[in-house]
């Protein structure tokens, strides 16, 4: 067979796959496509229909890498346009491979992952339009990735931390949220199916070692070359990184300075003084304190700055107590657009996307006029808890999809009068509710279906909200 790429050959394969950029193989090979039996559900088609017909070669599970002799394992994967054309991120997570249970437990990180198929990718990222046929879908970005030594120590942490948890017999509580860059994802095309686990009776869901979606983001801004950012970093050297690991690393910058006051902080970071005359000072500068402890520039987010941050999706909080311990709000999310909220099934859903992510807590506590910094700590949402929050979830998007959305009226005592409505309010259930976060009441987003009872076809935005009790019971008293 004629090949016009050489199979042993790495760069030689980038370049020819770099010649599909602004095609879909559908119209590549139209005709081909049709002889092929390949599920329309699947969605690895793209990946398949790539090997099978551009470079000529059959789709196998083999552990080997797909071009074995260039060390090149081919993946693709989706993109979804960012607002106001500020490039792109990844549609979701990047899977990588099944995890046998029985087996995995058998693995050797160098050996089996470190060298195997998944440490050299061959990327090929399309563009997801909802309704478009996959095949249809435009290639937009195509390029290679090989992670860096600190990434590598990283994951290799991740690796174990999955494998020990299998070991131990806790398959069934896997979650992506326990560790940094690799997860291990639900794989499974129905949600009830589950399979047994080595050293347990209990089943567990079936999973696959994935990117974590935020990782696969940094990979798509490295490869396209539109990335301007100056990344700060937790991380300077691999040694820093094989002797503890990032939890540990990231945590150590607060550990000393735990029971300091604000004012004590302020004076040691010399912070920037704010005016205590203003209405949120005591939110404005405990965030100046945490950006201070992990050196990160005041107009900066430390999300966005720290390189470790954006590539494991840590999500931080900064929480101010009452002297009781009860946080002084409710711990808001971002806003959600009614008619994208719709369009939504849960599993791909905004908000767990959220919730499966892993959260730093910072707690600081009103004493008197002063903010001790009480405590760190890194959380994730017990699988239990998330299938709470998506009772909320669940009963949100059928309010608004039967346009129920306002249940009637109140006045207060001055005359002013205000809208009551049917969404899940706290006393739902014990995780999470959902109430307006918009600057004012004609801060709006259009509805799919307007509202039956005052035909709105417009409503003010909200947003889901963690219950300010729950997060004291089961976050900060844990």
């Amino acid at each position: 067979m004629n090949l016009h790429y050489n199979p042993n050959n790495k760069d030689s394969i980038i370049e020819f796959t770099k010649l599909l950029i602004g095609k879909s193989v559908l119209t590549e090979f139209s005709k081909e496509i049709e002889l092929l039996t390949i599920n329309s559900k699947d969605k690895g088609r793209l990946g398949k229909v790539i090997e099978e017909l551009y470079f000529n070669y059959s789709p196998n599970s083999s552990p080997s890498a797909d071009f074995k002799e260039a060390g090149l394992e081919l993946k693709a994967s989706g993109l979804k346009k960012l607002a106001k054309n500020k490039g792109f991120n990844a549609k979701e997570r990047l899977v990588l491979s099944k995890i046998n249970f029985s087996d995995a437990i058998k693995k050797d990180f160098d050996k089996d992952f470190l060298t195997g198929k998944n440490a050299h990718l061959l990327l090929v990222f399309y563009l997801y339009e909802k309704g478009i046929n996959l095949l249809a879908s435009i290639i937009k970005l195509v390029g290679d990735w090989k992670y860096s030594e600190i990434d590598l120590e990283i994951i290799r942490k991740d690796f174990e931390f999955i494998k020990q948890k299998i070991i131990d017999g806790k398959a069934h509580e896997l979650s992506e949220s326990e560790t940094n860059y690799l997860g291990a994802c639900t794989k499974a095309k129905d949600s009830s199916v589950l399979v047994s686990q080595p050293n347990n009776s209990i089943l567990a869901k079936p999973r696959a070692y994935s990117l974590k979606q935020s990782y696969v983001n940094h990979i798509i801004a490295s490869i396209s070359n539109t990335e301007n950012i100056k990344y700060g970093k937790i991380i300077e050297t691999v040694d820093i990184v094989k002797k503890s690991t990032l939890d540990e690393i990231i945590l150590s910058k607060f550990n000393l300075l735990i029971g300091k006051s604000d004012n004590d902080l302020i004076n040691y970071f010399k912070i920037p003084p704010i005016s205590k005359l203003v209405k949120d000072y005591h939110s404005r500068i405990s965030k100046s304190i945490v950006k201070s402890i992990l050196n990160v520039p005041q107009n900066k987010k430390v999300e966005d700055y720290l390189e470790e941050f954006n590539k494991a999706g840590i999500i931080i909080k900064t929480v101010r107590l009452k002297e009781n311990n009860l946080p002084k709000e409710d711990i808001s999310f971002p806003i959600f657009e009614y008619e994208a909220l719709t369009d939504e099934n849960w599993e791909e859903s905004d908000f767990k996307e959220i919730l499966e992510r892993k959260f730093l807590f910072v707690f600081f506590q009103f004493k008197e006029e002063k903010l001790i910094l009480r405590k760190v700590k890194f959380w994730n949402m017990p699988e239990v808890d998330i299938l709470k929050a998506e009772q909320v979830w669940a009963k949100t998007k059928e309010i608004v999809e039967n346009g129920n959305i306002i249940k009637g009226f109140k006045t207060d005592k001055n005359g002013k009068t205000s809208r009551l409505t049917n969404f899940p309010n706290k006393s739902f259930n014990s995780v999470a509710h959902v109430r307006p976060h918009a600057s004012n009441a004609k801060d709006t987003y259009p509805l799919p279906t307007k509202d039956k009872l005052t035909k709105a076809k417009e409503y003010t935005k909200h947003c889901f909200w963690l219950n300010n009790t729950y997060v004291r019971d089961e976050i900060y008293l844990k």
